[in-house]
């Protein structure tokens, strides 16, 4: 059901550059850019849930789909020293040249792969990309609204709106079957393409910090499983919680995840619960990003 998610995103987005954009855009060149690599992720993840990629093979991936992305940037390279720290370095702005386009290529392969190991209950993959995409349309709003943001900014969020609107739109339609009890599975090929469309939103509107601070379950939930990952200790291939057939409850496994840490830490409870739990986490994270961020502007930068 990911892949059909995957095409309607697609097709929709092609048909608003054909209504919206013209040859001489600004944004056509990134627009195509980003259109070229969930394309592209899409297909990978497809290939995945054909082939059953092994995981060292799965990090990899996104990198290569995240070169259009990572060819058409024309932004700026450059960032701007936080306030507390300009007395340290002596300057207010540093050029990080390529290392700059190295840190997006990982941005790219950490929202990719983290959407696809927050997984393995009902719902809880189309709802978190529908919590963080709603996360992001609000931003891109306040941005827009905002009269302190200059014009270039406002088209970088106005150009992030156009690919998160489907992105909702699509991931609504599979949560409301992928809900419990799900009637369809959302494969690698969803978690993929989508994590691949947050990625490239902000990459190219610029609000990377941003969208790292959206994404807070998704950096416990890895840096929790990093020694499963790398094999410290055993990783089996879907960690998923244990299943209570006389209570009808799930619980916790060995397995290092925020699935299984939830389970440990509130209790076991059914699927339908854990994942309403897991996605009112996620709307708390992306909550306390736009607390954080108001606290903190004109101090911090």
């Amino acid at each position: 059901m990911g892949l059909v998610s995957g095409v309607v995103y697609l097709v929709v987005i092609i048909l608003f550059q054909h209504f919206f954009f013209t040859p001489e855009s600004a944004w056509l060149v990134e627009y195509n850019a980003a259109l070229a690599s969930i394309c592209f992720m899409l297909f990978l993840g497809f290939v995945d849930d054909v082939l059953d990629i092994p995981w060292r093979i799965k990090l990899l991936l996104p990198s290569f789909a995240a070169l259009p992305v990572l060819m058409a940037y024309a932004g700026s390279t450059t960032i701007l020293i936080p306030k507390p720290l300009r007395a340290y370095f002596g300057f207010r702005m540093l050029d990080l040249g390529w290392v700059y386009k190295l840190y997006m290529g990982l941005l790219a392969v950490f929202c990719t792969n983290s959407v696809n190991i927050l997984a393995g209950i009902n719902g809880l993959e189309a709802g978190q990309t529908v919590v963080i995409a709603c996360a992001i349309l609000i931003h891109n709003l306040m941005q827009i609204g905002s009269a302190s943001v200059n014009n270039q900014v406002q088209q970088a969020h106005a150009f992030s709106l156009y690919l998160m609107q489907p992105l909702v739109g699509v991931s609504l339609g599979l949560l409301a079957y992928n809900w419990y009890p799900s009637s369809v599975f959302v494969g690698d090929t969803f978690t993929y393409f989508a994590g691949m469309a947050l990625a490239v939103v902000g990459i190219l509107g610029h609000f990377s910090e941003t969208l790292l601070l959206f994404f807070l379950p998704q950096i416990l939930n890895f840096l929790y499983s990093i020694p499963q990952l790398l094999k410290i200790v055993p990783c089996p291939r879907h960690r998923l919680p244990s299943y209570d057939s006389q209570s009808g409850l799930l619980t916790g496994s060995s397995d290092m995840n925020l699935v299984n840490m939830f389970l440990r830490v509130f209790g076991p409870c059914s699927e339908y619960y854990l994942c309403i739990k897991l996605l009112l986490f996620q709307v708390l994270c992306c909550t306390f990003c736009f607390v954080l961020r108001h606290l903190i502007a004109g101090w911090y930068k």
